[in-house]
């Protein structure tokens, strides 16, 4: 792990709360080996692949194994007014697994089965430490699959918590449409459940869908329902390669306005490409670049990319290369997500402060573009990649992490973006979730109503402020956008 960013100074009016003596002994009394306050250990738990760290990692960290460990945990946090902070496998990169304000971490990683699969009906129920990949290879026999795909091969707990999406997105929706019910622990250490296996309800308020991206503040995820699909009887993926940013930008628009479905849509521009191409072995033309791929009937398959190839020439796409093979294609899709420690490995030290806004499709180009030239102009390295079907885009700029300077420029240039993003009618964040780094945006996203009506619910089901707290709402002014 490289050298990280102190995060003190973004935080400077935080104070980490006391954990007694006392509190840590029932810990260890009810855990036993299952709670660990090895250093190493703590620090594991403290960091994620944000460019931030915290002040002192969590005192403790339980490993659950069952949802009665959670809800005890969580109950002696209660009864302590101890922080407590849900831990999955670690990806996340807006800072969520930061002990800001002290406590302790309950790593449910252990929690890892599928409990049971409704082939039937379209669902699986796993533990929250089961990863996106074991839920597939569990399903994959019965013919079916589950498509959120963030990259990393992250915790299903952890990508509800934050809304995550992917390159799937573009056809099969958000975690948010994907979460059918859920099993919560709250604040008190109460177990709660919410929604059913039925697709659909009118019954009360939909708990899920506020529990689905509320980043651990709300409730421990402790079990998850999730909607599966049928494996396409056809894939097929595609690289093409184009002239210009635009001209791929112009190419989806057209693509998605046109209505074809396609399954994936990925922008990675030539600078990206050639850090792919040296990290993976790969030989992909050093272009801009689209990566599709197209689910269905074989005959709906080959219509959907001859429309799209029919497209891509008007733009000046060319040299479209088939991936028609699982081999083939995974060697591709695998390439698109390592793209991220691709990058970093071109620049021994580095840390990548990254991005994520969505816009409306129409407005793609008018934020990207001039995205594009001010990374050009700042002098920093980037990478760019894109689930640019859905509007979704993501910057990672290198910065030395004991540079203020290149962290300031790179803040700078986050800035310029999101802000460029809200005035189009877009968002902070797609899929990454607020966490640290995107809590000014939020207020200027949601105005100061939304957020104050955010806060009152948490409150109300969490009023000792125990979940995951000084995220989301905590307001640092070196991280504020400006209107």
């Amino acid at each position: 792990m490289n050298a990280p960013t102190d995060l003190a100074h973004l935080l400077p009016n935080v104070e980490q709360r006391e954990v007694p003596e006392a509190f840590l002994a029932a810990l260890q009394a009810r855990f036993g080996q299952q709670c660990s306050t090895a250093l190493a250990v703590r620090e594991q738990h403290g960091r994620d692949e944000s460019a931030f760290v915290s002040v002192p990692p969590p005192a403790a960290v339980v490993f659950a194994q069952s949802t009665r460990d959670v809800a005890d945990a969580v109950a002696l946090c209660a009864q302590h007014k101890v922080p407590v902070i849900p831990f999955g496998v670690g990806s996340s990169l807006e800072g969520h697994l930061l002990a800001v304000q002290g406590g302790i971490s309950i790593d449910v990683s252990r929690m890892s089965q599928v409990l049971s699969i409704n082939a039937e009906d379209l669902t699986v129920t796993v533990q929250p430490g089961v990863t996106r990949k074991a839920v597939n290879e569990a399903v994959k026999s019965e013919g079916l699959f589950f498509p959120i795909d963030p990259g990393a091969d992250a915790s299903i707990g952890g990508m509800t918590a934050t809304r995550a999406s992917g390159t799937n997105a573009v056809r099969y929706g958000t975690m948010r449409e994907n979460v059918l019910a859920l099993e919560v622990v709250n604040a008190r250490g109460e177990v709660i459940r919410t929604g059913t296996r039925a697709k659909k309800s009118s019954a009360g308020y939909d708990l899920t869908r506020l529990m689905v991206g509320s980043e651990g503040t709300l409730g421990v995820i402790t079990e998850v329902t999730l909607k599966l699909y049928p494996l396409p009887e056809a894939i097929s993926a595609a690289v093409c390669s184009f002239p210009t940013i635009e001209a791929a930008v112009r190419t989806v628009i057209q693509v998605i306005q046109l209505g074809v479905p396609i399954a994936r849509c990925e922008l990675i521009d030539a600078n990206t490409v050639r850090m792919v191409n040296a990290h993976s072995k790969l030989g992909l033309r050093e272009e801009h670049m689209l990566l599709m791929e197209f689910h269905g009937s074989p005959a709906s398959v080959k219509e959907q990319a001859e429309t799209v190839q029919e497209i891509a020439s008007e733009f000046g796409g060319n040299a479209f290369e088939w991936a028609v093979t699982p081999e083939e294609r995974t060697r591709l899709w695998t390439a698109r997500h390592n793209a991220y420690f691709a990058a970093i490995q071109t620049k021994p030290g580095c840390r990548a402060v990254s991005t994520d806004t969505c816009v409306p499709i129409s407005r793609l180009a008018d934020c990207l573009l001039d995205s594009v030239a001010e990374a050009d102009a700042s002098g920093l390295p980037y990478f760019l990649v894109g689930h640019v079907g859905d509007g979704n885009f993501h910057f990672g700029y290198l910065i030395d992490p004991d540079n203020a300077e290149e962290r300031r420029v790179a803040e700078e240039l986050n800035v310029k973006l999101v802000t460029r993003a809200l005035k189009l009618e877009g968002t902070c964040t797609g899929e990454h979730g607020v966490g640290l780094h995107k809590m000014g945006f939020l207020l200027d996203e949601a105005g100061a109503g939304a957020v104050d009506m955010m806060r009152t619910l948490k409150r109300a089901l969490d009023p000792d402020n125990i979940l995951n707290p000084g995220k989301i709402f905590d307001t640092p002014a070196a991280l504020r956008a400006t209107p």
